[in-house]
């Protein structure tokens, strides 16, 4: 992938198992966003192949696939409230023609509590600004994880800095983990939780890719 600055990432070759929690190791920035982007289908290679559960285009990649926690795609308002963000997620799944009253206790548990599992739910009316770390990126997962597709990709697990809270993060990733795919990043790896797969990704990072346009120019 390139941009209107020069490269963002690749030459890559990689290959994710299917299954189980997939972590990606590579600087935080615009390459590895870009990379995550592409493997969830919202952004198409400029060059080179990409196969996602047999599907190689981008629009039959989106829909094996859930994207959270990429602020440039799905950033939530501060201002609005955790019933607020339900509805609005129900009524865009909604057919068209259905009337999706406000979330009420039981869309809240129908939408979170797989992802949440036994951490308490956020209440109905609190503002999103209020949640913890931990609770703001676990309702971002929730809301784009209600069709459950057999891809899902979380941006950053460095956005909880809390270890604990991170350790916590990774247990429920593992357990959604036991029927989705579950492909994520961090700088560094993750230790202590038995994960699928990790795997150091180079030419993902704008610094190391000048790096190498010095030795091969």
């Amino acid at each position: 992938m390139r941009g209107p600055w020069g490269p963002v990432y690749g030459p890559i070759d990689l290959e994710i198992p299917t299954g189980g929690v997939n972590v990606l190791m590579c600087p935080a920035g615009s390459g590895r966003t870009a990379l995550l982007t592409t493997i969830a289908g919202r952004m198409a290679p400029q060059s080179g192949e990409l196969t996602v559960f047999g599907a190689n285009n981008t629009h039959e990649i989106f829909t094996r696939s859930a994207l959270a926690g990429i602020d440039e795609l799905d950033t939530v308002p501060e201002s609005v409230t955790v019933r607020d963000l339900i509805t609005e997620q129900l009524r865009w799944d909604a057919a068209w023609y259905r009337i999706v009253r406000r979330a009420d206790t039981n869309a809240l548990t129908a939408t979170c509590a797989s992802v949440f599992g036994p951490h308490p739910l956020p209440p109905l009316d609190e503002y999103f600004e209020e949640l913890s770390e931990l609770d703001r990126l676990l309702l971002r997962i929730a809301l784009a994880n209600t069709k459950r597709p057999p891809l899902l990709v979380v941006g950053n697990l460095d956005f909880v800095t809390s270890d604990l809270n991170r350790d916590l993060l990774i247990g429920r990733l593992i357990e959604l983990g036991c029927e989705q795919t579950i492909v994520t990043a961090t700088v560094n790896g993750v230790s202590g939780h038995d994960v699928r797969s990790q795997i150091p990704v180079a030419n993902a990072d704008r610094a190391e890719l000048s790096e190498t346009q010095k030795g091969t120019g």
